[in-house]
């Protein structure tokens, strides 16, 4: 079930859209001033967050930007009476995902935040599936591109498949045979050695010295270990 923060001091309104989203299956739970939204948020993982911009002891705008500062990314649907271009725009700059503005129906919130989490899901699928990042290194599958402190590699399509895969596994040993499935695929069957050579072109193209590496370490017995972290 998806959790829902309904924050807005008008019951009515608060009555309305609770009432709403809990006939959709939504787990709702509501605030009614700047304050506790923010502690709220901070509190629990909400999957979305319905703000009035209208709001006592801190507005709508302070409690985004708040939000924001803090590191917390929950996805925000601004509710506001204000029905002008310069405050629609201005609530998607600090960090809103959309608005909907009073009066609105119902079916049109709901709409919304569909819209929003599926906008989200997908971002996420995106971001996990297609870049890694690990301190120093980062790795696009979508653009094919690699960088090392901001700086591109060049990379053998092979190399590229492998330094994607241990940057989506970072401080994981990973055996040979685990490096293997992941270059040549799930049905490979062959010879070990293989992943050694490619850990060697990586080595030699990313560490600065190759012959005592401080990013891709061999963990005796077992496999490789890929960390950036300064040792």
């Amino acid at each position: 079930m998806k959790s829902v923060l309904v924050v807005d001091d008008e019951p009515s309104i608060v009555k309305l859209l609770k009432y709403n989203l809990q006939q959709a299956n939504f787990e709702v739970v509501t605030a009614d001033n700047g304050k506790s939204a923010v502690e709220l948020a901070k509190q629990t993982n909400f999957d979305i967050i319905l703000l009035d911009l209208m709001l006592p002891q801190l507005t709508g705008e302070e409690v985004l930007k708040v939000l924001r500062r803090d590191g917390i990314n929950t996805p925000v649907i601004v509710i506001t009476a204000k029905d002008s271009e310069f405050d629609r725009v201005l609530g998607l700059e600090i960090g809103a995902d959309d608005y909907v503005t009073k009066p609105f129906s119902p079916r049109e919130v709901l709409a919304r935040i569909n819209a929003v989490l599926r906008r989200t899901t997908e971002t996420q699928l995106v971001n996990s599936n297609k870049v890694a990042s690990i301190q120093r290194v980062k790795v696009d599958e979508q653009l094919v591109t690699a960088t090392l402190d901001g700086h591109e590699l060049v990379l053998t399509p092979k190399e590229f498949k492998l330094l994607a895969y241990l940057a989506k596994h970072p401080k994981q040993v990973l055996s040979r045979e685990q490096l293997a499935k992941a270059i040549w695929g799930t049905d490979y069957v062959g010879d070990s050695r293989m992943v050694d050579m490619q850990i060697a072109h990586l080595r030699e193209k990313m560490e600065a010295d190759p012959k005592h590496p401080e990013m891709l370490t061999t963990v005796r017995g077992f496999g490789y270990r890929f960390d950036t972290e300064p040792k």
